[in-house]
C-alpha cells in the first residue's frame, strides 16, 4: 500500500509504541539502574510526543504494548533462559504488571490501549489481534525498541495478519547503530519505511 494511503482514514489508523516503558528509559528504571543505556533511545520518547499529539487530534489510536516479566510465587518473575543470560541484573518487581516500571513513559501517555507482551512479538499469546480488530484498526504506524527484536517481530506478524503497516525509520532504536539499520533492511521487505517528519506531513494533510 502507498504509505499516503494510510494516513487518508486517520481513526483506522494506530501508532504502535512497543516498550516504551520507565524501566527500559528511565534512568530510575530496571535497565537504568544496571547502567544498560543508549542515548539513541532515551531521545525517542520527544521525537515522538508530537506525532502522538498529532494522530490523537486527528482522530487516531495510541496503543502502547508492553514488555512484562510475569510475577510467580513470592514475586520472582518468570523468566526466559535466554534472557537470564542476557540481563542477569533484572529480578522481582522488573517489568511487573501494574508497576511504575512497567507503565509507558510519561511523554507519550496515555495510551488508548494497553497490551501485555510476554515475547519478542507482542501478538504472541496476547489480546493484541483482537483489540485491534474490536476498535476498527487497520492500519498500524510503528515505533519503539529495540528495532531488531520486538519491533521487528511484531511488524512482521502484523504483516502475516494482513494489517498495513509502516516503521517510522527514525521512530525506533536498538542498542547499535548497525543492528538498528540492519533490521530496517530486512523490514523493508515486508513494510514501508517513513520518517517522522514524513508521518506528520501527510497526517496533516488529512
Amino acid at each position: 500500500m502507498n504509505p499516503s494511503k494510510i494516513f487518508e482514514k486517520p481513526h483506522s489508523l494506530a501508532l504502535m509504541l512497543i516498550d516504551l516503558q520507565n524501566d527500559f528509559l528511565h534512568p530510575e528504571g530496571a535497565y537504568g539502574r544496571a547502567g544498560q543505556k543508549s542515548e539513541t533511545i532515551a531521545q525517542l520518547p520527544s521525537r515522538l510526543a508530537p506525532l502522538a499529539d498529532l494522530i490523537r487530534k486527528k482522530g487516531g489510536w495510541i496503543v502502547s504494548t508492553q514488555f512484562t516479566l510475569v510475577p510467580g510465587k513470592k514475586e520472582e518473575p518468570f523468566i526466559l533462559e535466554h534472557l537470564k543470560q542476557l540481563r542477569p541484573f533484572l529480578g522481582k518487581g522488573d517489568f511487573a504488571p501494574g508497576s511504575w516500571g512497567h507503565q509507558l513513559v510519561e511523554e507519550l501517555q496515555p495510551a488508548d490501549l494497553s497490551v501485555e507482551k510476554v515475547a519478542y512479538s507482542a501478538f504472541y499469546m496476547s489480546r493484541l489481534e483482537w483489540v485491534l480488530r474490536r476498535a476498527g484498526i487497520e492500519n498500524l504506524l510503528f515505533a519503539g525498541i529495540v528495532t531488531n527484536g520486538g519491533v521487528a517481530s511484531t511488524v512482521r506478524d502484523a504483516h502475516v495478519r494482513d494489517f498495513h503497516t509502516l516503521v517510522l525509520k527514525d521512530g525506533c532504536a536498538a542498542f547499535s547503530e548497525e543492528a538498528h539499520q540492519s533490521a530496517l533492511s530486512d523490514l523493508s521487505t515486508v513494510s514501508n519505511l517513513i520518517s517522522c517528519e514524513e508521518a506528520t506531513s501527510l497526517l496533516r494533510q488529512t
